[in-house]
């Protein structure tokens, strides 16, 4: 057992080394007649090992990148920064703002200097990192953050209230810092009207109570620092206190109907702290 146990961290290591981009030397050659030493586990009779490997090797990209910094790495280069009269406005968040600027969901803001930063699958920590490269280098003057869905639900790990919502003031601290209004958007409600994700509904995986009471301490805190509080929850409650049906088609994202509804709202929020 202790052999075995050995193994698995020397080929843990390996693994974790490779993820990394580490070099290393080639290990020396053995000749083709050299019999296996005896000792030496094989993946078929060490299965956690293999398992392990593979989500190691699988996870490459996380290791490598887990903000995913990368992925507007240039378009924010290319974007240059904003005309003199420009009011260069930021939404930072996940899927829901990720796919907001997807044409089958209707127009975002046309003709307006708004600019999405949402990566799919994010947590608040991710966003915290990439908010310099991709808020404050833009020289946004509003940023319109959208977070919390996914650290409820544990994208990254287990999280607590308490850490969200630390992790969404550090985000309006820094922009408070830069000169940088800030919207804090509260999170959307889920529902359960249609087939389970993983075979969990998103009211298991994103429990309403806890988005009501983030969203509760995002008002306050909101109201004590001088940012705006943009309240697309109430908006698109039902008389159950879920997400309206029509606004979703999968219980968590907001359809073409339910992003109509929050354009509105969005504008409204972004003249109100530019004033």
């Amino acid at each position: 057992m202790r052999k075995k146990g050995a193994a698995f961290i020397v080929l843990l290591g390996s693994a974790l080394a490779v993820s990394l981009g580490a070099q290393q030397s080639p290990p020396p050659a053995v000749p083709a007649s050299a019999p296996a030493a005896a000792t030496d586990p094989q993946p078929a009779t060490c299965p956690e090992m293999a398992s392990a490997l593979t989500r190691l090797m699988g996870n490459d990209l996380r290791f490598r990148d887990w903000p995913n910094l990368a992925r507007y790495r240039e378009p924010n280069r290319l974007l240059g920064g904003p005309a003199a009269s420009e009011s260069r406005v930021v939404f930072m968040g996940d899927s829901i703002t990720d796919s907001w600027p997807q044409p089958r969901f209707g127009d975002f803001f046309v003709g307006k200097p708004y600019i999405g930063r949402g990566i799919s699958g994010q947590t608040t920590p991710q966003m915290l990192i990439r908010f310099r490269p991709d808020v404050i280098d833009l020289k946004a003057k509003v940023v319109v953050i959208l977070a919390g869905t996914n650290d409820i639900a544990g994208n990254t790990g287990a999280m607590s209230d308490q850490e969200i919502e630390n992790n969404i003031a550090s985000m309006a601290e820094l922009g408070k810092a830069h000169g940088i209004k800030v919207v804090l958007s509260s999170i959307l409600p889920v529902a359960a009207y249609h087939p389970p994700t993983n075979n969990f509904p998103q009211t298991v995986q994103r429990p309403m109570t806890r988005i009501r009471a983030i969203n509760d301490w995002m008002k306050k805190y909101a109201a004590a620092e001088h940012h705006i509080y943009l309240d697309y929850f109430s908006a698109m409650l039902d008389g159950t206190g879920l997400m309206r049906e029509d606004l979703t088609a999968d219980d968590l994202h907001p359809n073409a109907k339910g992003y109509a509804i929050m354009g509105p709202l969005a504008e409204a929020a972004i003249k109100q702290a530019l004033k």
